[in-house]
């Protein structure tokens, strides 16, 4: 019987040990816990138009028609022949149609339009950066570009968590600050201070 119980304390410890790897979860920090997978809601989601986007529009042929626009404070472009449309919360290949359709509307027949976003609007930075503010968004922007924009991090600054406010949400969401960590124009960033 006694050659049994050192076999009984090993299972005993393996069973601990087990219990004990499975249970890390619960010992992180509650700051490493709320950080959302930064791809999980950041994947690829259609660029809509917002205020103080600016957009080639060109309707094929008709020379008169076409120019650059800028998506006004209230979400709308102004066009010869249909005037105010509303641009904001939609995609190029949705204003396309939105303008073709109105165009067949009585003014020329199958109309072919073409829009692209030429300057964004801009981005905001906050926070543990060298020179907070407003800045150009340009396209494939990452944190890290945003934060080197705005003079570098300050020796207080946390690098591993960037806050982001989305232009179309009241919120901010903690982000696990990656090179693969993206911006989209009109964002908010905010570098928290890091605990020391």
């Amino acid at each position: 019987m006694s050659a049994f119980r050192p076999l009984t304390f090993l299972a005993a410890g393996f069973a601990l040990l087990l219990a004990a790897c499975g249970s890390t979860g619960a010992t992180q920090p509650a700051s490493a816990r709320d950080v959302a997978p930064a791809a999980m809601t950041q994947a690829s989601t259609a660029y809509t138009l917002g205020s103080s986007d600016k957009v080639r529009i060109t309707v094929f042929g008709h020379q008169d028609l076409s120019g650059e626009f800028e998506v006004d404070g209230t979400g709308s472009i102004s066009l010869p022949l249909i005037g105010q449309m509303t641009a904001q919360g939609l995609t190029t290949a949705q204003l396309e149609q939105s303008i073709a359709t109105s165009l067949a509307s009585g003014y020329i027949l199958n109309p072919r339009v073409s829009a692209e976003v030429i300057n964004y609007r801009p981005f905001y930075i906050l926070g543990e950066v060298g020179n907070p503010g407003t800045y150009p968004y340009t396209n494939g922007l990452t944190v890290q570009n945003a934060v080197a924009a705005a003079g570098g991090f300050t020796y207080r600054a946390n690098k591993r968590i960037v806050y982001i406010k989305s232009m179309d949400s009241d919120r901010e969401v903690a982000y696990e600050l990656t090179p693969m960590t993206v911006v989209k124009p009109g964002d908010t960033l905010r570098i928290g201070e890091r605990i020391f």
